[in-house]
């Protein structure tokens, strides 16, 4: 097992299969710190981390509340400087009801940068894994993207925008979620920048994890099915080539960007508002 830089600390929220790749890449020798709702979630991530020569610890975290959050930090905190922050933690649209998904994709990925903004390390950077599905959703008016992107974590649920009578359906609330955390991510890079840190979103099209597969077996699995077929690269993503881009982001490399959102979904958005899978 290596031995980890005295102080470094990388906490990967969400012990799935796109966190875990962008793990790989940006934590060698530093000290990983995985957090998942399940335990067993974590702790298998961690083993497999951990054989790969990895410093590796485990919390259990919900980020649909404050408190569990904040104890993440207190926790990180404790292990050392936290220099990455990956937030891959999230449901999907076959997982849950709107109300789960706007309070866990959404309000979720709020408090996650609220929290970890306050405490992140000079030279630190964070990757938010938001959604292709944010890009298509129609275009929101200015003042709901100012509302989305700079009202306090706490009050987010509570605009007019996201009462049940405007968001009644699990995809929408995921569309709108997603399309929150780019530009939650782009007002909170401001604040990060002011101690000297990084904040992107990474926008994925269908990439195969667990999660992935969860949708091509469920009702809108036909669906997700010709997404592919009829995007310009023919195929969905692997975990690994969501990675690439999170290290290129979290990276040296990547040094000159924030606050931005990078769509890679094998040009399924393209295809979507102009080619083969516009709505009739």
């Amino acid at each position: 097992m290596s031995r980890s830089v005295e102080g470094e600390v990388i906490v990967v929220i969400g012990a799935g299969s796109i966190g875990q790749a962008i793990a790989r890449r940006v934590s060698t020798g530093k000290h990983v710190l995985l957090a998942d709702l399940r335990k067993e979630s974590a702790d298998a991530a961690a083993l497999v981390l951990h054989n790969a020569g990895f410093a590796v610890s485990t919390a259990t975290v919900d980020v649909s509340s404050r408190p569990s959050v904040h104890a993440l930090v207190e926790t990180a905190t404790a292990l050392g400087t936290i220099t990455g922050v990956i937030h891959a933690a999230g449901v999907s649209p076959s997982q849950a009801s709107p109300a789960t998904i706007l309070s866990v994709d959404l309000y979720g990925t709020a408090l996650v940068l609220e929290e970890f903004g306050a405490v992140i390390g000079k030279g630190g950077s964070g990757v938010v894994i938001a959604s292709q599905s944010g890009h298509r959703l129609g275009a929101l008016t200015a003042e709901e993207n100012k509302q989305l992107a700079t009202t306090p974590a706490d009050d987010l649920l509570k605009l007019p925008m996201l009462q049940p009578d405007q968001v009644n359906e699990s995809l929408h609330a995921y569309q709108i979620s997603k399309r929150a955390n780019s530009l939650r991510v782009m007002a909170e890079a401001v604040k990060w920048g002011k101690r000297g840190a990084r904040i992107n979103t990474i926008s994925p099209g269908i990439v195969i994890t667990p999660l992935a597969n969860d949708e091509l077996s469920g009702p809108r699995g036909d669906g997700y099915r010709r997404m592919i077929e009829l995007s310009p690269v023919g195929r969905a993503a692997t975990p690994d080539e969501v990675g690439n881009v999170g290290a290129l982001l979290m990276g040296p490399d990547g040094a000159f960007i924030t606050g931005s959102d990078f769509l890679m979904d094998g040009g399924v958005t393209a295809s979507y508002w102009y080619g083969e899978l516009a709505p009739k």
